[in-house]
């Protein structure tokens, strides 16, 4: 089975992603915390390290797959599969708080951290204390993300933004204009000028280069 998967997002629900790969709908369960950081407007592109468990209903088969930011969150979660009380439903849901604050809890054997958990009791507080207690330090070293310090544009810029995009300019491209602009002429504080702004810096013409 394939370990990464990359694709325009459908939709998003909860801990459930659709992702369009190439025509075909993937439906991708992901942690908490790996939900809140992923895009939420249709047609994002999204990439997910995978794991996959297929369930065997009477004489078929079916493929259920969980998504993680990066292959280190993957292999935590297949340590938490490795406590034979934890399933994966069981184990994507508790993965509702960042990886090292999880296995920091289960190296010092904090059961009622653990409780706090989504699905975990004491009894299986107990077990995955047990299983894993001394054999996930490597995770303790993995940091939280920085919260993004991306400035906030103001208003009137998301109505400059969707000018933009009519005249068929890619997100990224407008949104990094609109920037550059903003820090540049700091005073503008309506659309109409910030668009005149944007049309003055690209006609002027590129310095000859000898």
């Amino acid at each position: 089975m394939f370990s990464r998967i990359e694709g325009r997002l459908i939709e998003r629900e909860g801990e459930r992603v659709m992702l369009d790969v190439g025509g075909l709908g993937y439906e991708i369960f992901v942690p908490p915390c790996v939900a809140e950081k992923l895009p939420t407007e249709p047609g994002a592109s999204v990439r997910l390290e995978i794991y996959s468990v297929l369930s065997l209903e009477q004489k078929s088969g079916r493929f259920s797959y969980y998504g993680f930011s990066n292959a280190v969150e993957r292999s935590f979660f297949e340590a938490l599969l490795g406590v034979s009380s934890i399933g994966p439903r069981s184990a994507v849901r508790a993965f509702s708080v960042p990886m090292n604050r999880i296995a920091a809890a289960i190296e010092r054997g904090d059961h009622t951290f653990l409780k706090t958990l989504p699905g975990i009791g004491q009894q299986k507080a107990r077990d995955i204390v047990a299983k894993l207690q001394g054999k996930v330090a490597r995770f303790l070293l993995i940091q939280e993300a920085p919260e993004p310090t991306t400035k906030r544009m103001p208003d009137f810029a998301d109505e400059a933004l969707a000018v933009l995009l009519q005249l068929e300019y890619r997100r990224a491209e407008a949104e990094q204009m609109l920037r550059d602009v903003l820090e540049a002429r700091p005073e503008i504080a309506d659309a109409e000028r910030l668009l005149a702004a944007i049309y003055e810096r690209r006609s002027v013409p590129a310095a000859d280069t000898l």
